[in-house]
């Protein structure tokens, strides 16, 4: 491996170098899971990547407008006689300051064995008229050296596809969580339908309707008055001093449980006044528990549409 990103050199060459996490370990012990975790909050992600590759690839995360600010690659023992190079790449990486983590996913030899009977796939190093036993020990001995370049070490004898994704969130995202759930706070109209897409469908046609008021009914809850007059009202303030604690307390939860998106819909009759003016102050809240956001008004006009 070369000292500087291809295409790049001086001591500036450094300086867009993405995060990077080398996910590795034993066959069967869920490198699978591992990555699909990892690209559920946004890491660009590719399996078994052969180490020399690497480089490569971080120089063109480097490039100038390049999106790739977080990559997550699989290498393993299916890269074959490639798979020896990664120790001198990871080498390679800690003398250049690329900031990058070692994840090393292990299980007990009888638990592999199980899980190649049960998917029936073979062994990677498992030759013609193999045992799957001898594989996992000469696999096993193959990757001491790259296990103590770990940064992480987890066992997953015990633990099911879930439990490993939260411990890989718990470990790698506690700081950033919050950025890895995407929140869409829509309002609609029930007599238009519940949209189907609602992981969270609140009813707010218990309200008091801006619509019975002549001066209100043409506008909707985007403009100042119709917003007002709803969140002024006593059923209103009684109804959020419920629904943001609500919100508080189980966003935390879906995100460790490794929920990426999360639709919430909030519903009035036509959606056009009461449930547009609460989707805008549930989207302001949710920004400011420190959650990403954003806001649309599924059915604001169509009443006034058809009319």
């Amino acid at each position: 491996m070369t000292q500087e990103c291809a295409g790049q050199s001086g001591p500036d060459a450094e300086l867009n170098a993405p995060e990077i996490v080398i996910i590795t370990g034993m066959s069967g012990a869920g490198r699978s899971q591992a990555i699909h975790t990892f690209e559920d909050v946004g890491y660009f992600c590719i399996d078994n990547l052969p180490p020399s590759f690497i480089p490569q690839l971080v120089a063109l995360a480097s490039l100038p407008g390049s999106r790739l600010a977080r990559l997550a690659v699989v290498c393993d023992v299916r890269a074959k006689e490639f798979f020896d190079e990664l120790a001198g790449e990871l080498d390679a990486f800690a003398n250049r300051d690329i900031s990058f983590d070692v994840l090393f996913l292990e299980a007990d030899d009888d638990v592999l064995v199980s899980r190649f009977k049960e998917t029936r796939r073979p062994h990677p190093l498992c030759g013609e008229g193999g045992s799957v036993v001898d594989a996992i020990r000469d696999e096993r001995e193959a990757l001491q050296v790259i296990r103590g370049h770990a940064d992480l070490v987890i066992d997953t004898s015990d633990m099911t596809p879930r439990e490993l994704g939260s411990a890989i969130r718990e470990r790698f995202f506690q700081e950033s969580r919050a950025t890895s759930l995407a929140v869409t706070v829509s309002s609609f109209g029930f007599k238009y339908g519940v949209p189907i897409d609602a992981d969270i469908a609140m009813d707010v046609r218990f309200l008091p309707n801006p619509f019975y008021n002549p001066e209100l009914r043409q506008l909707n809850g985007l403009d100042k008055s119709v917003r007002d007059f709803v969140l002024g009202r006593d059923e209103t303030k009684a109804f959020l001093n419920t629904w943001k604690p609500l919100l508080e307390s189980v966003l935390p939860s879906y995100v460790m449980e490794g929920k990426t998106h999360l639709m919430i819909a909030l519903g009035c009759t036509g959606g056009m006044h009461r449930s547009v003016a609460l989707a805008e102050e549930t989207a302001e809240f949710i920004r400011g528990i420190g959650f990403r956001a954003a806001v649309s008004h599924r059915d604001v006009g169509k009443d006034r549409e058809r009319s």
